[in-house]
């Protein structure tokens, strides 16, 4: 099923009619061409590709020895503090199988953040490549849950979300990355269509 904005020429797209018609009101809350009265179309934007590097994330300093000889594919993030020691998702972490959802909805009160990457929140525990523990602080993902299905990605009318490559990890070998985790609304639009039900959003008073 999917749907148009006659305003400005979006596409909606989703199986389920109950979801679509969520995410059309939405969009039609947010369509700034709805909102300023203009019929013609938006010009089409250039989707911006995927990362092709491979992530960093932070951690203890038990992980230092990832950091001696790096892959040229890999690239790691810049602590945001002088505690942190940053390692490759590419670590010797690989016993590891896939885990069935929900995400805990109190995870915040019984795990403790390990590291940041790019500004976003990875709470433990974390042994890449199997294991990765649940990202982000408002728009959180569990990323040992996620299958890649891509829905919330689709869903979110904000753009919240990007791929990021994770190689190697049981359940799915890329992950949707909340980068622009500030810019969300709210909508719940991406919990609500998430299959394996990995995504939670929190109110930033919660």
């Amino acid at each position: 099923m999917e749907y148009i904005c006659e305003s400005c020429g979006t596409l909606l797209i989703h199986s389920n009619e109950v979801t679509l018609d969520s995410m059309k009101d939405v969009h039609n809350q947010l369509c700034s061409v709805k909102r300023q009265n203009i019929v013609t179309p938006v010009p089409q934007v250039t989707q911006r590709p995927a990362p092709s590097a491979q992530p960093s994330v932070s951690t203890t300093p038990q992980a230092q020895t990832a950091l001696n000889s790096p892959s040229p594919q890999q690239s790691t993030a810049t602590p945001s503090s002088g505690d942190q020691t940053t390692i490759s998702l590419t670590g010797s972490g690989t016993s590891y199988s896939k885990v069935e959802g929900p995400i805990d909805p109190e995870f915040k009160s019984k795990r403790q953040v390990k590291g940041m990457y790019q500004g976003i929140k990875i709470w433990g525990p974390v042994d890449p490549p199997g294991q990765l523990g649940i990202w982000g602080t408002e728009v959180t993902v569990d990323f040992d849950i996620c299958v890649a299905d891509g829905a919330c990605i689709e869903a979110c009318p904000v753009n919240v979300f990007e791929w990021l490559d994770t190689p190697s990890h049981p359940a799915s070998e890329k992950k949707p990355f909340m980068i622009r985790e500030k810019d969300c609304i709210f909508c719940m639009a991406c919990e609500n269509v998430c299959p394996p039900q990995c995504v939670k959003i929190f109110q930033k008073s919660q």
